[in-house]
């Protein structure tokens, strides 16, 4: 890998983790996305995606509550593409290989929300000064140029000499060390699909689960025809759900219609 290409990766890296307007935690940081461009970069686009699309499968059940970042996906799937790739690797080892990198990624993101603090207590104090107009410096600038500085060194390093010795590395595990990533990753897109049915199974949601099973195993409709269909039952589960909360607010049922909570001897 070319050093241009690495600083690619890491501009790429510090993109996803931005959060700037239209960019970052909701489009670039997932592994799709990562994959493929860093996939461009390397001049397979098709292989990017398909590998940054294994990876993504892990982290469908991802959840980021209160500023925690339980694996950082970005880095995940930007290296993850990268060794794919240089390495020759194919999309299940890749897996292997992103996971714990995804968990290493994790540093960065601590250690910019714990420095980010100093830039709250700059704005607070210029606040209290009156200098308003120097908000936009301590909210954007030097937060996202610190970011910057934490993100694009660390991935363009790791993505220049990691990906210079990704086939040493491979050499060395051939046979069944590399059979053994290759089931451990074939495994882990298991684990995503699980983690994120837990949160469909549960309650009323479990009947849309079976009925979407169905509907994909026995009408043989295209992946676009079926999400048409879950978002019309979607919106009418909403209307029907919604109206129950306006029915108890106004006091009971329509009139014409039986209320079971209604006792003559009350009147």
């Amino acid at each position: 890998m070319s050093l241009g290409v690495a600083i690619l990766c890491g501009i790429t890296y510090w993109l996803a983790e931005a959060n700037l307007p239209f960019v970052g935690l909701w489009t670039l940081q997932r592994p799709l996305v990562c994959g493929f461009l860093t996939g461009c970069f390397l001049g397979h686009p098709v292989e990017g995606a398909v590998i940054g699309a294994t990876i993504n499968l892990v982290y469908l059940g991802f959840i980021s509550a209160g500023g925690s970042m339980p694996a950082d996906m970005a880095l995940a799937g930007i290296l993850g593409t990268a060794y794919a790739i240089t390495g020759g690797l194919d999309a299940d080892t890749a897996l292997a290989i992103a996971v714990p990198l995804g968990l290493l990624g994790t540093i960065v993101w601590y250690l910019r929300m714990t420095f980010d603090s100093v830039f709250v207590h700059m704005g607070d104090k210029w606040v209290v000064e009156g200098k308003f107009n120097n908000l936009y410096l301590s909210n954007v600038i030097l937060p996202q140029a610190f970011s910057a500085v934490i993100c694009v060194i660390p991935c363009t390093l790791a993505a220049y000499f990691g990906a210079n010795y990704i086939q040493s590395f491979i050499d060395m595990c051939a046979g069944k060390p590399l059979q053994i990533f290759q089931i451990i990753g074939g495994l882990m897109p298991a684990l995503g699909i699980a983690i994120t049915l837990q949160y469909i199974f549960k309650g009323e949601a479990r009947i849309f689960l079976f009925l979407g099973f169905m509907i994909a195993t026995v009408s043989g409709m295209t992946l676009i025809e079926q999400g048409i269909i879950g978002l019309i039952m979607a919106i009418v589960y909403i209307q029907l759900t919604g109206s129950k909360p306006a029915l108890a607010a106004a006091g009971g049922a329509p009139a014409g219609e039986y209320d079971p909570d209604y006792d003559p001897d009350e009147d």
